[in-house]
């Protein structure tokens, strides 16, 4: 094996790849990246028997062949290299790295005890890349991080026809994101419940990029997998994932209440103002937020304890209702929002509240992303 390829191309894919390497691997070949040469270019594996990433780019390659060193320790060099071409050679059992004058060698695994990667479900659809990144990143923020509750950990993806619905929640809010996209069938249903952090750094990966291929197994056959393709600068990335599996909440019937106030903020003023009162609010005790006729009140802190308020302008209607949330939680949602203006929905104090974003105060929210979240009960 002898290829050669430009430092930052073979840079940002071996660390891409690398990133899912397993730091305890049960099995060490899993901690090996795979390398393979051939007449297609260049082709960068890992798998840890859960999650695979493959990434293929152009390289000169002068000999065909493969081989399995340490992904971490590869991602480590090549990321120190000068921004020259660099050589690859496999010589006997090590693979020789250069760039200019700088040389390395590493000591290669058994590249034939190294498992199979699953094969990519047939495709389902595709979907514009950036939309896909922005509709991640909203319905993650509600995702669980209790390794003991693994259902919570996932983002469910409803695919009903054209729409996409991903959907999270860690029982003290919940979020659901619709998203456009282009299946392959017209009539097409299916469901698949995706590992938050899995999710999330897939979708990370391929900003930038054009369309992003999807694909899920149904999992009757036990092998639920999903798996996403698609173009990132001049090379092609594609991850596959076992799907979680277990009834998850019904979130959407969450979202059907009928609010009985309804207050808009601008977003910028609502975040920083739950900043700086946040700061005197002691672990897992809530930001107080009292609306008004034209106001919004924060406040946070009791008894001898530091305590903090602000004002700021809200435009409310409906009637007066002070509730109180984990300012964590309310700014986790607040944070993946990015229009203007923040439209939120209430029904009682006690009840979980809707936040969506809108493009100006009096607007109606278009339904795309919706926030929910629990309230913290106050104390008197």
């Amino acid at each position: 094996m002898k290829f050669r390829i430009e430092r930052d191309t073979l840079a940002d894919a071996v660390a891409w790849t690398a990133r899912s390497l397993p730091v305890r691997p049960s099995v060490p070949v899993l901690a090996g990246l795979l390398i393979e040469a051939g007449t297609d270019g260049l082709t960068l594996s890992g798998f840890d028997y859960e999650t695979s990433t493959r990434a293929t780019l152009p390289a000169e390659v002068s000999a065909d062949g493969r081989a399995l060193v340490s992904g971490r320790l590869l991602s480590e060099i090549v990321k120190s290299l000068p921004g020259k071409p660099v050589d690859v050679t496999l010589d006997g059992t090590k693979v020789r790295v250069e760039c200019g004058s700088a040389r390395f060698s590493l000591q290669t695994m058994p590249v034939e005890e190294y498992p199979r990667l699953p094969q990519m479900p047939t495709a389902t659809g595709t979907v514009k890349a950036d939309s896909f990144v922005t509709a991640v990143q909203q319905a993650g923020a509600a995702a669980g991080r209790d390794e003991m509750l693994p259902l919570l950990t996932g983002v469910r993806l409803e695919l009903e026809g054209s729409t996409i619905s991903l959907m999270a929640t860690d029982r003290f809010r919940a979020s659901l994101r619709d998203l456009q996209w282009f299946p392959e069938a017209s009539d097409l249903s299916a469901r698949a419940l995706v590992p938050a952090r899995v999710l999330g750094e897939t979708a990370r990966s391929f900003a930038g990029g054009s369309d992003i291929s999807i694909a899920v197994s149904s999992g009757e056959s036990g092998d639920g997998l999903i798996g996403f393709e698609g173009t990132v600068g001049n090379g092609t990335r594609r991850t596959t994932t076992r799907l979680l599996e277990g009834d998850f909440p019904r979130v959407r019937q969450l979202f059907a209440a009928t609010p009985e106030t309804i207050a808009y903020v601008a977003t910028q003023d609502l975040v920083d103002a739950v900043k700086r009162v946040a700061l005197v609010a002691e672990r897992n005790t809530p930001v107080r937020l009292s609306f008004s006729e034209g106001t919004l009140l924060l406040e946070a802190g009791t008894g001898d304890e530091a305590q903090a308020s602000e004002s700021i302008e809200a435009t409310v209607n409906g009637g007066d209702i002070s509730i109180g949330f984990n300012p964590s939680y309310l700014l986790e949602g607040l944070g993946v929002m990015s229009d203007p203006v923040v439209h939120l929905a209430f029904t009682q104090h006690t009840k979980p509240a809707a936040i969506s974003g809108v493009g100006e105060i009096g607007a109606e929210p278009d339904g795309a992303f919706r926030y929910l979240i629990m309230p913290v009960r106050l104390q008197t």
